[in-house]
């Protein structure tokens, strides 16, 4: 070490500082990441907690859809029978 210059030791440092700089921006943005993370973890969910009670909504969908088209074709058979 004491065979280094001012100079080197001066740029060394810098060099340890913009390191330092960079580290602090990388876990800045890795904690941001995890934290984005985290919240899609919660909206996911959701969303799964929601499938069974959306698909239980469309299966009583259908069935109403079957008994209206049932009803429309009772009435256009009756129609034409009677």
């Amino acid at each position: 070490m004491s065979d280094m210059s001012f100079k080197q030791a001066k740029d060394l440092t810098e060099q340890f500082e913009l390191a330092e700089l960079t580290l602090k921006q990388t876990l800045k943005r890795i904690d941001m990441a995890s934290k984005n993370f985290d919240k899609s973890l919660i909206e996911q969910e959701k969303v799964l907690r929601f499938m069974p009670e959306a698909n239980e909504k469309l299966n009583t969908m259908k069935i109403i859809v079957a008994l209206n088209i049932g009803f429309v074709v009772g009435l256009m058979i009756s129609k034409y029978l009677f």
